[in-house]
C-alpha cells in the first residue's frame, strides 16, 4: 500500500479518502455549479460513485500516479473539499487537480493552502521537480489562489478540454522546486524535510 500521511497547514489538513467520504464525495460530482469549472461535466449518481471507488484504491496502485485527498479542518475528519496530484509519466512533473471546497466550509479562503501541502509533498518525499496547474480563463477567482499557491503563470491552452456543450480555453502556472522551497512556509518545510528523514531510515 501507497499511503501518504496526513498533511497539516495552518488551517487545513489533508489526508487520504476513506469509505465514510463517499455522500460528500458524490455531492461535489453531482453538483451543477460545484463542477462547472472542473475539466469534467456533472456526473449522474452512478458515475461519482465509480469515480469515488477508483479514488479509493488510488494507495494500492504501484506506482501510484493519482492522489485525490480529503480537505479537511484541523480537528474535524469530515470531507469538506478534494484536492488531487497527478504524476506524469515521464520526466518529474505533476499536475494539482480538482480543488473543490463544499459550500459553507470552514476552510474557504485558504484553498491555496491545500495546494502549498500536496506541493510539499511532491517537492519533498516525491521527488518532483516542477508542479504545474490550470484553471479555465474565465475563472476569475483562481488568478489569486494559484498566486497564494506560490505558481507562476505560463500560458493560455487554447481550448484545452469540453464540458458544458463548450470548449475551454485554460491558462497555466508552474512552480520548480529550487525556488518554491525558498518561500516554503514552516508546515511546508516539516513535509519537506520528512522526505530527507525517509531517505535515512
Amino acid at each position: 500500500m501507497n499511503r501518504i500521511p496526513d498533511l497539516r497547514g495552518d488551517h487545513l489538513r489533508l489526508r487520504e479518502l476513506r469509505a465514510g467520504d463517499h455522500d460528500a464525495f458524490a455531492r461535489i460530482l453531482t453538483n451543477r455549479i460545484l463542477t462547472r469549472y472542473l475539466g469534467v461535466d456533472r456526473m449522474d449518481a452512478d458515475q461519482a460513485h465509480d469515480t469515488f471507488a477508483q479514488s479509493l484504491a488510488q494507495p494500492h496502485t504501484h506506482p501510484r500516479r493519482k492522489y485525490t485527498l480529503a480537505v479537511c479542518t484541523l480537528d474535524d475528519d469530515a470531507l469538506v473539499g478534494t484536492m488531487g496530484l497527478l504524476v506524469e509519466d515521464y520526466g518529474s512533473n505533476a499536475m494539482l487537480t480538482s480543488l473543490v471546497l463544499l459550500p459553507g466550509a470552514p476552510v474557504r479562503g485558504h484553498g491555496h493552502e491545500a495546494g502549498r501541502l500536496l506541493m510539499a509533498y511532491g517537492f519533498g518525499p516525491l521527488g518532483l521537480h516542477r508542479i504545474w496547474a490550470g484553471h479555465r480563463s474565465d475563472h476569475r477567482f483562481m488568478p489569486q489562489v494559484m498566486h497564494a499557491a506560490g505558481l507562476r503563470p505560463e500560458a493560455t491552452l487554447r481550448q484545452l478540454f469540453r464540458t458544458q456543450g463548450c470548449w475551454h480555453d485554460v491558462t497555466s502556472y508552474a512552480a520548480v522546486a529550487p525556488e518554491w522551497k525558498l518561500q516554503a512556509t514552516d508546515s511546508e518545510l516539516a513535509i519537506l524535510d520528512s522526505a530527507v528523514r525517509l531517505d535515512r531510515v
